[in-house]
């Protein structure tokens, strides 16, 4: 081969390097959002369900004063 064979196949493969790396930062951007996306769903849901937790936690708190009441009235205890 020729000197200016292998500078355009060097030339050629540098442009290849080019759009194969301009194709993975688009990918990785891709992937990133998506990634906080499901990260934020994930979030919202834990957050949820520790509120529900709280809530459901106060709920027994009043049905076990409830149902101490009921047995001091039916002398159960």
């Amino acid at each position: 081969m020729n000197e200016e064979k292998i500078i355009q196949k060097l030339l050629d493969h540098d442009q290849k390097f080019d759009e194969f790396s301009d194709k993975m930062d688009e990918n990785f951007s891709k992937l990133h959002d998506e990634m906080l996306t499901g990260f934020d769903q994930i979030l919202t849901i834990v957050k949820r369900l520790d509120q529900e937790r709280v809530f459901t936690f106060e709920i027994v708190k009043r049905l076990q004063k409830d149902i101490d009441k009921i047995k001091r009235v039916l002398k159960m205890s």
